[in-house]
């Protein structure tokens, strides 16, 4: 029995190791585009998309697999012509909101957009009601 739980925390402990990618990185991962322009927009965009996997930092500076594979497509895609936007808006699809770092105003997101305004219209309120009340009885 000894030996038999051993083996299986043996095998948990090596899982994470054996759960790592054996794949090589995609071939725009870590080359850049030969057109100077497009590398430059390409990275411009990179910088706006973040790591799902590493969640704070931009795909341009994580060295997350997954961040490899964006960069990749970003890359793939710029060189092929398409719109920074477009290529935006694929990863958004894929990914969701917050693969952006610029996110939009939707049906999902707009309480945390609306939720600032509120609470500073709330302590407005306070604050007004507090000096209407502490100025009047002096």
């Amino acid at each position: 029995m000894i030996r038999f739980l051993c083996a299986l925390l043996l095998g948990l402990a090596i899982m994470p190791v054996a759960a790592q990618d054996k794949l090589p990185p995609a071939p725009y991962a870590y080359r850049q585009l030969d057109d100077p322009a497009k590398e430059a927009r390409a990275k411009a965009l990179m910088e706006t998309l973040r790591c799902v996997q590493c969640q704070g930092q931009s795909i341009a500076d994580s060295d997350a697999p997954i961040a490899g594979d964006m960069r990749n497509q970003v890359r793939l895609r710029i060189d092929a012509g398409e719109d920074p936007e477009a290529i935006r808006q694929w990863l958004v699809d894929r990914y969701g909101d917050y693969v952006s770092y610029a996110p939009r105003v939707t049906a999902t997101t707009w309480p945390l957009f609306a939720a600032p305004l509120l609470l500073l219209a709330f302590a407005f309120m306070v604050l007004r009601r507090r000096l209407i009340r502490g100025g009047g009885g002096a």
